[in-house]
């Protein structure tokens, strides 16, 4: 019986969100908690990876902690970002938080449809005269990295800011009946807090392979895996999830 849920991010700004929609449909109660946060490296631990940003005419962002961090790095460095610098969003969404640190202008702003990568990149390829910086997360895959060679874009990476494990209370009981989890870091986290963590009932979900696959290497049983063809978002699974388990009772 599915009853309480604990989502390890930031509870949603708007009313509404399906996780909201899921709790009321189904009696459950939804705790949002990170288990990771996100912190930004200083400007002495960038200059080590000796990056020039001024030799860059394009910066791609795939996250709005990514815009964060470079624009406070920028600052930091004293790096005065130029007015005709172009700016490469995953998504729209993504494109429109930069109207927190300059003036939102169309002409330099180029968003993807999907919020994947390989969707973004034939607009790079469109302006393949750019040279490319990407600001990255301390874990990343070369995904991005390949894309950009496979299409001899000129570009580099540089790590900008890194994840690391939101410290819980351990006081107070994990009686959660499932628990989801949003990346590798996010697993960690409950080991780093709960060493002596044991799964028994408690459902585990995932969203994305990566993190699938931490859970799996953490020797913990992985009862629901999302997106799949069937169920593309986290909420789409939850209610699946949910159902079949709560019939049962």
């Amino acid at each position: 019986m599915i009853k309480k849920i604990l989502v390890s991010q930031p509870k949603p700004s708007s009313e509404k969100s399906p996780y909201f929609d899921i709790a009321e449909r189904y009696g459950v109660d939804i705790v949002f908690h990170p288990f990771i946060k996100v912190e930004g490296i200083s400007s002495r631990e960038f200059r080590q990876e000796k990056i020039s940003l001024s030799e860059h005419t394009a910066v791609v962002f795939t996250s709005r902690h990514a815009i964060d961090h470079f624009f406070q790095l920028a600052k930091e460095l004293r790096f005065v970002v130029p007015d005709d610098m172009k700016y490469f969003c995953i998504t729209e969404q993504v494109a429109l938080y930069i109207q927190k640190y300059v003036q939102y202008r169309k002409r330099k702003i180029f968003f993807g449809e999907t919020g994947r990568f390989a969707d973004l990149l034939p607009l790079m390829v469109k302006h393949k005269n750019e040279r490319y910086f990407i600001p990255m997360s301390d874990v990343h895959n070369d995904e991005i990295k390949n894309l950009l060679d496979s299409k001899k874009l000129r570009h580099t990476e540089g790590v900008m800011y890194r994840t690391v494990p939101n410290d819980l209370n351990s006081d107070e009981p994990f009686d959660f009946d499932l628990v989801v989890f949003f990346s590798p870091s996010g697993v960690q986290s409950l080991l780093k807090n709960f060493p002596d963590f044991q799964q028994g009932d408690m459902a585990i979900a995932t969203f994305g392979p990566t993190t699938a696959k931490a859970v799996k290497e953490a020797g913990l049983r992985l009862d629901l895996e999302a997106p799949t063809p069937q169920y593309p978002s986290i909420t789409s699974a939850l209610k699946a999830f949910i159902e079949e388990r709560n019939k049962k009772h």
